[in-house]
């Protein structure tokens, strides 16, 4: 029996908030079957954060959100042979699907399917490349037992390809039994409170400015009392470590005050890519901060190979609707350099500055992006004693061996003479 989605189908978008850039819309898909019986249920926010590359050759960070023109054509039912299909098309081109599957006891998404086409010049503008450009992620949603429909308010988000797909206020049910949605709820683990009352991961040791401070500028907020853990992070291609990184992170946020953020490592996760000549690590806190660091290899076919820090790209998120507070994104960096097979440390603190209004504070780095071996850091160079600064302990070494050789030949003389 081929399933259908008749006039009955749901689809309701919520405007959320005032006009603006940043506006987000809520998707209800009630898909039903030949017997006009609900298989698919679905309820959702999502927004998508893109960097593309311009004529220029430079790039840029675009967010594309969903339209009122919204459709859900190709949503399939599913049954025990055949994945079920949430399928929706939106603005000029641009089209989202996860698929899901079941066993006899659990059903969870599988793959996530998205294309955003260069062509819409609204949100492309200047595009290098034109035409539809897909990728597809794997889902990370647990299993949940059939009959259960899943819930998470909480933001989560994937990360692939240069695309940030992020999601909130989900509720989803697959394979609904007898058309009628599950009464038992099966919550995301951001949604399970913990046993005793936690302050958020983004909001850990913040202090804001007073509101007699003239000067908003990142320079001018206070310092929390104390300094952000120390998180350690690695990235495995296969089954060996290709990338470790240990650092502390504060941001340094201008908005109508001053505002301080501590990365709590503890429920940051590490994901992104190792290669040859460039390496990404991207971190995200809690699903609020995403922060990621690309790295290059200078001189790649030379004979002498050095390694550094080029960009750096952070997007901050309110955790309750998802909606972003800030994306920033400076591409020009030229730091943490050392030699290929060696690490940079860097114990002091540091400041990058992404833009006029965003900077990030490292405490206690140790990075080493290539050619990890054992799981180990390489000899690291020290930022410490800068390179001029080794000369000086060196030549007055030197000299004092030189005068110690002197001292010896001379006492050496007398002692003939006499």
């Amino acid at each position: 029996m081929a399933p259908r989605c008749s006039s009955a189908c749901l689809l309701f978008l919520l405007l959320l908030g005032s006009s603006g850039f940043f506006q987000s819309y809520a998707v209800e898909v009630d898909v039903k079957d030949a017997s006009n019986a609900t298989c698919l249920y679905a309820k959702w926010m999502m927004k998508f954060l893109i960097k593309y590359e311009t004529n220029s050759s430079d790039y840029r960070n675009t967010t594309l959100n969903l339209s009122s023109s919204l459709t859900h054509n190709g949503s399939v039912c599913g049954n025990d042979t055949q994945a079920a299909l949430l399928a929706v098309q939106f603005g000029e081109g641009h089209s989202w699907s996860v698929n899901f599957t079941k066993t006899n006891e659990t059903y969870q998404g599988d793959f996530i399917t998205f294309t955003y086409n260069t062509n819409d010049t609204a949100v492309f503008p200047d595009a290098k490349r034109k035409g539809p450009i897909t990728i597809i992620v794997k889902d990370t949603m647990r299993p949940v037992q059939l009959n259960n429909v899943f819930v998470c308010h909480n933001t989560d988000s994937f990360e692939a390809e240069n695309v940030t797909q992020i999601f909130w206020n989900v509720t989803v049910q697959a394979f609904v039994q007898n058309g009628t949605i599950g009464k038992k709820e099966s919550r995301c683990r951001a949604d399970i409170p913990t046993s005793a009352p936690t302050v958020p991961p983004t909001i850990a040791n913040v202090t804001t400015a007073s509101t007699t401070t003239l000067s908003p500028a990142p320079t001018t907020a206070p310092k929390p009392v104390e300094n952000p853990d120390t998180g350690n992070y690695s990235l495995k291609s296969g089954n060996k470590t290709c990338l470790l990184a240990t650092v502390g992170l504060q941001l340094n946020v201008s908005q109508d005050k001053p505002l301080l953020i501590n990365i709590n490592p503890k429920t940051t996760v590490a994901d992104g890519t190792c290669g040859n000549t460039t390496a990404i690590l991207r971190l995200n806190d809690g699903n609020s901060t995403l922060i990621g660091f690309t790295f290059v290899v200078k001189n790649a076919s030379g004979s002498v190979q050095k390694f550094y820090l080029k960009e750096v790209n952070v997007t901050l998120l309110n955790r309750l609707n998802g909606s972003v507070i800030s994306n920033a994104d400076n591409n020009n960096f030229s730091k943490w350099d050392a030699f290929l097979g060696s690490s940079y440390m860097c114990r002091k603190e540091q400041t990058l500055e992404i833009n006029e209004n965003l900077q990030i504070h490292t405490f206690n780095l140790w990075i080493q992006p290539f050619l990890v071996k054992a799981d180990k850091f390489a000899t690291a160079e020290d930022c410490s004693p800068e390179v001029g600064n080794f000369i000086v302990p060196i030549a007055v070494e030197a000299a004092l061996g030189g005068l110690v050789v002197l001292v010896l030949m001379t006492y050496s003389v007398n002692a003939q003479v006499y």
